[in-house]
């Protein structure tokens, strides 16, 4: 299965490169950011399914960002948990009145936080991707590695398994080349994002002789879709 990404937003770089440790031991893909000037440029590129935000930061506090981007039509239905010294009740309601799904208060443990990013991400239905997935005729089984269309097994690579994975998990959202290859392949991955055209190319071979190669949709300017409508 495709790693979780997750958008770390901490300024104290002690506890930032804990949380990114924690998070990749979890088999999380991590991205961070020191303030929301920070993590609202890389939102340009990547797309988090959580967002991770400490309420004090530098500049414009996390409460204030977590109001602000749950109005945004783009990025208003990312889950996000506040990390934050401040216990109060008050403050917790505050937290969760701007919009945030969670509130962990520090000091905290890993495991207890990475419990409860798990919990806020399949209330979202982001997380727990066990069992089959289905769009139209395609069914992969994320428990067996199989896939299925039409009730025809198919044969994928590893790549074009976690790419046909991701799409499913993420059905009609567009994503670039860059999103793609940071949410497929990796951060850490150095390939170039003609390779994300490689793959498209060959899964929508495979698909297509199946009649379903148009579920993969093109936006020009952008990158790609998967979806049932649009077909051609």
């Amino acid at each position: 299965m495709a790693a979780i990404p997750v958008l770390v937003v901490e300024d104290e770089d002690a506890i930032r490169e804990m949380l990114i440790m924690a998070l990749e031991q979890a088999d999380f893909s991590v991205r961070s950011a020191a303030d929301t000037q920070q993590a609202t440029d890389l939102l340009n590129d990547f797309v988090p399914d959580l967002i991770l935000l400490d309420w004090m930061l530098p500049g414009m506090s996390g409460v204030e960002w977590a109001k602000r981007l749950k109005k945004d039509k783009d990025h208003g239905d990312i889950p996000v948990i506040l990390l934050t010294a401040r216990g109060e009740e008050e403050d917790k309601v505050r937290g969760l009145e701007v919009g945030a799904d969670d509130y962990v208060t520090k000091p905290f443990s890993p495991r207890e936080l990475v419990a409860r990013i798990r919990a806020v991400l399949r209330r979202a239905g982001r997380f727990g991707q066990t069992g089959k997935l289905q769009l139209g005729p395609i069914v992969l089984d994320a428990d067996e590695h199989r896939l299925s269309i039409d009730d025809q097994p198919v044969m994928l690579s590893p790549t074009e398994h976690r790419l046909l994975e991701f799409f499913l998990t993420h059905p009609g959202k567009v994503y670039s080349r860059t999103q793609l290859l940071d949410q497929v392949w990796g951060r850490s991955a150095y390939i170039e994002e003609r390779t994300v055209d490689v793959h498209i190319r060959r899964l929508r071979k495979i698909l297509g002789e199946y009649s379903c190669e148009d579920l993969i949709q093109t936006v020009r300017g952008f990158g790609y879709r998967f979806s049932l409508q649009d077909r051609v």
